[in-house]
């Protein structure tokens, strides 16, 4: 039985995927969507750090970076929550990785391919069952047309991810249950289909709490920390911009309805905000619409079962209405 570091966590991430190659090329090969006669044979690693030539933007750092035989570029990293930022950062990594070969003299035509694969411990895309998410460019009326093998990203949903669901890769398989089924500081035995790869062994072996030191616990601490402080923060943030987008929806949606109730939680971008400003506008303009039914109908004669069939309001809902604008 033993006592792991969550691999999820920056610290054994870092340990496992940053300082063992054999590790990185096999969770590389087993989840990056390479074709037959693509898979990395060597690689070696490159200095985690991006460091943009424009000093007004800050500096982006990633967990692993490396480059393999071909020349090809790969940048991995384990993100423990979700926000849109990241998918900026993301292309950001990917494109400053893929201009820098030209700094080395490296001409247009032998510009080598970058890969980004991101690990998200969170679901964004509620839209769908599927887990693994691949991009490049492509024509959009022909996908199977790629302008220039140049960036490509992967990203996983780690929560979506089930053994029982997936007909990958047995490595794919392995890895993420591996990052999914090792947790923190709980005294298990991994299964044995983990245990008997020799890869994902050893990757195990490294997550035990015995392989590190005080220090190294510390900050295994301080990351936890920092990202509970983060997650925070955000959710302040959202539920600041939800009371936000409620009142901008109470307040125009009576006026506008449906149409700028929509715009106006856009424009906000806090979708619960949105989506309740917009049902109370709609509330209140189905209301008003009702009443100036009701007046219009009486006005013009229409009896009160009549104007009832239309509005679905019962005679002493007409008759409240119709008291309220002084007609009877």
């Amino acid at each position: 039985m033993g006592r792991y570091l969550d691999p999820k966590n920056d610290i054994p991430f870092k340990r496992v995927f940053g300082e063992h190659p054999n590790l990185l090329k096999s969770f590389l090969n087993a989840l990056l969507p390479f074709e037959n006669g693509q898979h990395i044979v060597n690689l070696n690693y490159l200095p985690a750090e991006l460091v943009p030539e424009n000093a007004k933007i800050k500096d982006s750092i990633v967990d692993v970076r490396c480059t393999d035989n071909y020349g090809r570029q790969f940048i991995v990293e384990m993100q423990m929550y979700w926000s849109k930022s990241f998918s900026k950062r993301m292309v950001f990594n990917a494109s400053k990785a893929y201009i820098k070969q030209l700094a080395s003299g490296v001409e247009y035509n032998f510009l080598q391919s970058v890969y980004f694969l991101g690990i998200i411990n969170e679901i964004f895309d509620k839209k769908t069952s599927e887990y693994y998410h691949h991009f490049k460019s492509i024509n959009c009326k022909n996908s199977d047309e790629v302008i220039e093998e140049g960036q490509e990203y992967v990203m996983i949903e780690l929560p979506k991810f089930t053994p029982k669901s997936i007909t990958e890769k047995r490595m794919a398989v392995l890895w993420l249950r591996f990052l999914r089924e090792i947790k923190e500081y709980e005294y298990i035995e991994p299964a044995v289909e983990l245990m008997e790869n020799k890869y994902i062994r050893q990757a195990i072996e490294l997550c035990e709490e015995g392989a590190y030191n005080e220090n190294e616990k510390l900050a295994y601490e301080r990351y936890w920390d920092t990202i509970r402080k983060e997650k925070t923060a955000l959710a302040d943030s959202r539920a600041e911009g939800k009371a936000e987008g409620i009142e901008i929806g109470r307040a125009e949606g009576i006026e506008t309805g449906r149409a700028e109730g929509i715009e106006t939680g856009r424009a906000e971008g806090i979708e619960t905000g949105r989506a309740e400003g917009i049902e109370t506008g709609e509330k209140r303009g189905k209301a008003e619409e009702k009443e100036n039914t009701v007046i219009k109908s009486f006005k013009n004669g229409v009896s009160l079962d009549i104007i009832s069939s239309i509005t679905d309001l019962s005679n002493d809902e007409i008759n409240t209405i119709l008291k309220k604008y002084k007609l009877i």
